[in-house]
Formats: C-alpha cells, structure tokens, sequence
C-alpha cells in the first residue's frame, strides 16, 4: 500500500510540471535512441562484416596428404596419396561440425578456344559442393553442373571472369567448347566475379570441372603440385641405359594401341582412386577448432593409424582471418559500449540536475510532510520513484525514437540492420539503473533535510 501511495505522491509530483520533466527526460530518450541504434547498425555491420570475410574463407579447413620419405630424405607434402573421396563422404556424415566438403583434383595446362589460349591459374576438379564452401553459390550466367555429371565424367566445366575477358572478348561463353588439354569440355556456366584474395592471387583465373573428367580425362596423375625432385629419383633409379641393349627384342603387337582420344573417351578408372586435397567448410567460425579435432579422428581411424603413428595427412585452417574477424568484433563492440556510456552519463547528469532543483524547490513540502509524519525513508523512496519513473518513460520513448531514426536509415541509407531483442530489454534496464543511481543523490539530500529549518525556508 505504501509504494502505491508513493508512486500516485510521485505521479502527481510529476504531472505538475510537465515541461520539466518532459526536458528531464530529453537526455535518456536521446541516450537511450543512440544506443539502440548504434547496436542495431553495429549489429548489422558485424554481421556484413562476418559474411564478407567467410566469403573470403574464415571457415574453410584444407585438408591435405601427408609427407612420403625415403633414406631420411623427405619428397615434400603430399608425396603421399592418401585422401579419398569416400574420406569427403565419411567427413560430411560424421563431423556435426562440419557444414559441407569437397574433393580437389588440381591441373594447370594450356586451355584453347579457337585461335585464342590461355592458362589458368586455376584448374580445379571438384563437385557441386564446392560452390557452397566457398560461398561462390551465385553464378554470372548458365547453371552449375551436377552429381550426375561427377559420376559420369562428363566434360562441362565453369569459367571464371579472367577466362570470359581473356578468350571470350567479354561475351557469354555458355554453351560454347574449350579445349583443356586437348579434351573438348562444354561451358555451363559462368563464376561471378570474386576479385584477388588475401595473397593477391587472381581468383577469377579459375576453370571448375567434375574431378572425375578432370582427373581421368585431362590430368591422369596425382598432385601436379608435388616436390618433383622425388619425381625425378624415381624416374632416374628406373631408367635403362639404351646403349647397353645391342640387340633390342621386337614384340609383335596382336592388337593395334588405343590412340589418345579414345583413351579419353574411355578412361579406365584406377585401381586405388585418390584426390589431391579436401576442402571442408566449418558451420561458424567459432566451431573451426572443433572440426579439425573431428576431421583429424575421423581420418585416423579411416587411414588404420595407430596411437603412436604420425598423421598421413595434414589439416589447415584460416586461424589469421578468424583473428582478424574476432578483433574486428570486439573493437566494434567495445565502440559502441564507449558511445552508449557517454550518452547514458549526458542523461543521467541532466536528471540529477533537474531532481537537485526539484528539492530546492519543494524544500516546504518536504518539511511539511515530515512535520505531519513521513519518515526519511517515505520521502527517499518518493523521489527515488520519480527519477526511476522519468528514466522508464525516457527509456521507452527512445526505443521508440531509436527504431523510427533506424527505419530512415534503412530507407536513406540503404545500411545492414540487425534487430536484437536483448538490446531492447538491456536498454529498460539501464533506463532503470540510470534513474537509480542518478537519483539517489537528491533523493537522499531530500530525506536528510531538517523540517524545522525546511518549512522556515522561502
């Protein structure tokens, strides 16, 4: 009963001066807007931000075959095939961690389109799946070739938009045949344009094809990229010195040789069928940690690794740009705390202001409430209830006007917003504790005043 006596003595306090408290209030509405709209747009900065950089591949994880050596010398990474595609399946299905995944198949050779050629930066057997890790889901033109088109080795293949300006002059290629390697692949459809990556490599150079054409027809060997001095011991330890063979044995041929384009058009799939790398894509940024650890049981325990083995395959991960993204957040959080603070102590001083000239003002009633009764703590409870009920109202008609200043925006501006319903409840609270701790003071001078010296005061 006492505090509804309080608040209706607050209320009707209030609803005397009208102009004051709507002036009091001016300073939290105002804090409380700028804050809701600095953590909407932050909100919604950080999150353009956050897909900007995964668009750069913050959650991918490369996966690649491990280190072969001999005589204590070692042939380098990859040397050693060990990556399969039923690894990728096995990966997808059991790794909650991991969103998607793909093989890759690398080749780099001379690509031909009438009397024009070029060579790729890029020449990348994959799957579908691909696209996906690396957020490259959009396509300029055409359509994006399928499983089917994996399973068969069929020869289509994507472009990238160095490729369209370089051969093409600029105009659609969809449809239209390139020759890579000889082998005649179809156009399907066309890479948007994706610009240089962190290590100013052009990613627009790329050509996009199933692993299978692209391992069976085109490359026809593992690992373009490996150390090709232990290429060249092995090929030297086999090599038959000619000059020693004086009398060469002829063999009659029964049946006549496969000439290379029928070996094309019918490639015989390899006993043991090996890919060059995997690239797997973390759900979040902050799971990568995790699907590594899940990747690298799950391959041990594919490859028959014992405890005391060392891995057959190496795992990667973009570390640097989930850095670069973690400091971007929280320097921008940190900024918008630093904004919010200022504008909430601008308000808060203004309320201790105005509620410091209220108890000047009101020094007569005071006194004369505690000559007829009230205790120090009616009248400290009375104006601690007025600066709570000034920064609650504040509080909600700056939500208000923080979402009609963020619509304008969106409208205006054309800026990422990002509605958050805890900022929204964060805001009241802090409406409340500015109007406690910011009120408290005069509320407190008033409880301690003397009613004798208050009801002489004029």
């Amino acid at each position: 009963m006492k505090i509804y006596r309080t608040m209706s003595i607050a209320m009707r306090a209030l609803r005397r001066n009208p102009m004051r408290a709507t002036l009091t209030t001016l300073g939290i509405i105002i804090g409380i807007a700028a804050v809701i709209a600095m953590m909407e747009i932050g909100s919604g900065a950080t999150a353009a931000i956050q897909k900007s950089i995964v668009s750069m591949g913050s959650n991918m994880i490369m996966i690649h075959p491990g280190t072969a050596a001999s005589g204590g010398v070692s042939f380098g990474a990859g040397s050693v095939l060990t990556l399969t595609p039923q690894d990728c399946e096995a990966i997808v299905q059991q790794c909650p961690a991991v969103q998607d995944v793909a093989p890759i198949v690398q080749a780099r050779t001379q690509v031909i389109y009438g009397n024009k050629n070029w060579v790729p930066f890029f020449i990348v057997g994959t799957t579908p799946n691909y696209l996906n890790v690396r957020n490259w889901t959009q396509l300029a033109d055409g359509e994006v070739f399928t499983e089917r088109d994996v399973r068969n080795a069929n020869r289509v293949c994507l472009v990238g938009q160095t490729l369209v300006r370089e051969i093409f002059d600029g105009r659609s290629p969809v449809g239209k045949e390139i020759r890579i390697k000889n082998v005649s692949f179809k156009i399907v459809g066309v890479l948007t344009a994706k610009g240089a990556n962190m290590m100013g490599m052009d990613q627009d150079d790329i050509i996009v094809a199933p692993w299978t054409a692209i391992k069976f027809r085109v490359s026809g060997t593992s690992l373009g990229n490996v150390n090709q001095s232990s290429t060249a011991t092995d090929s030297a330890s086999t090599n038959v010195n000619s000059l020693k063979n004086l009398y060469p044995s002829t063999q009659l041929n029964l049946y006549p040789t496969q000439s290379a384009t029928q070996a094309a058009d019918t490639p015989q799939p390899i006993r043991f069928i090996n890919v060059d790398n995997i690239l797997a894509m973390a759900d979040s940024t902050e799971n990568i940690p995790l699907a590594v650890k899940q990747i690298t049981k799950l391959l041990r325990d594919r490859h028959n690794l014992k405890a005391n083995e060392p891995d057959d395959f190496s795992v990667r991960d973009m570390t640097e740009m989930a850095k670069t993204f973690s400091s971007a957040s929280a320097l921008m959080t940190n900024l918008l705390l630093c904004v919010a603070l200022i504008s909430l102590i601008v308000g808060g001083v203004g309320i201790m202001n105005i509620m410091l000239v209220s108890v000047t003002e009101r020094t007569r009633e005071i006194g004369l409430r505690m000559a007829v009764g009230a205790r120090a703590r009616d009248i400290l409870r009375q104006f601690l209830v007025e600066a709570i009920v000034l920064c609650l109202i504040g509080g909600l008609l700056g939500i208000l006007l923080g979402y009609v200043g963020l619509f304008l925006v969106i409208i205006i501006l054309h800026w990422p917003i990002k509605t958050s319903i805890p900022a929204i409840i964060a805001s009241v609270i802090v409406s409340m504790s500015v109007g406690i701790i910011f009120g408290f003071y005069p509320a407190w001078k008033a409880s301690r005043l003397d009613p004798i010296e208050a009801l002489r005061y004029e």
